[in-house]
């Protein structure tokens, strides 16, 4: 990812790379970022002393595909001086997600489970096809991922539905349900499926189904390539630079936040 990170700053004008870090056991540590990436050199020596980056002043926002420890020490490292974080790491508990938060009151922060930008546009869609249909219509989410995937169901899939759920004014909680077998009896009319699929080297598709009498809409994307993620990423950093200190999503950067 972090590779994909530096081909696309590299294409996007306005934005430079300044810095690129890895952690402290890395064979990459002392390489050009730009030639790890299969560019030209680049100038850019791989790192990994985060404090000294921010402290010599010469990053205006971070880009973070890590872990969610290494992201929540990097926020808060990033929130001492000021410096907004693009954050495309997952997997965050509950404590560390009160930690971005936190960070957030002094830096700006842009928090997403999926950084592509047609993913986003979807939520979008998702939001306003909740809102126009209603409670008349049945909602379901399925999600195919490749088959090394861990988590289930997909984060982007969480984000749609819970998109889905605040349009119909639902608590999420109380009615996904994320899988069915046996005798469950009829499908209530408030409950939102989310079901996921594994196979292949699938980098990512949902589909959101819109159930009714008569017909049927279905709202898809899918990712062809993990570089749509650093591409979105790289456009939110742009975004992000210069704004005021809190918590921000792709609704935001791509002007889709009502």
């Amino acid at each position: 990812m972090g590779r994909m990170i530096v081909r696309a700053i590299t294409d996007t004008p306005g934005v430079s790379l300044t810095a690129a870090l890895e952690h402290a056991g890395s064979a990459h540590l002392g390489a050009d970022a730009g030639s790890l990436a299969g560019l030209p050199p680049l100038g850019v020596t791989i790192e990994r002393d985060l404090g000294r980056v921010l402290d010599e002043g010469r990053a205006d926002v971070l880009i973070d595909f890590t872990a969610p420890e290494a992201t929540v020490a990097a926020v808060g490292e990033a929130a001492k001086r000021g410096v907004g974080v693009v954050i495309g790491t997952t997997g965050f508990s509950g404590d560390e997600r009160a930690a971005i938060w936190r960070a957030a009151e002094r830096a700006p922060i842009v928090l997403s489970a999926n950084m592509s930008l047609g993913v986003n546009v979807l939520v979008g869609l998702l939001e306003r096809a909740a809102k126009a249909l209603g409670d008349a219509y049945d909602v379901e989410i399925v999600e195919i991922h490749h088959r090394l995937k861990k988590d289930s169901p997909s984060g982007t899939a969480l984000m749609m539905a819970r998109a889905i759920a605040d349009a119909l004014g639902r608590d999420l909680g109380a009615v996904l349900r994320t899988g069915r077998e046996g005798n469950v009896g009829a499908r209530t009319q408030k409950e939102l499926g989310v079901l996921a699929v594994r196979g292949g080297d699938v980098v990512g598709d949902h589909t959101a189904y819109f159930l009714g009498l008569g017909e049927r809409l279905e709202l898809t994307h899918r990712a062809s390539s993990r570089e749509t993620f650093a591409r979105g990423a790289v456009h939110a950093a742009a975004w992000l630079a210069g704004r005021p200190a809190g918590v921000y999503d792709m609704q935001d950067v791509l002007g889709l936040r009502g």
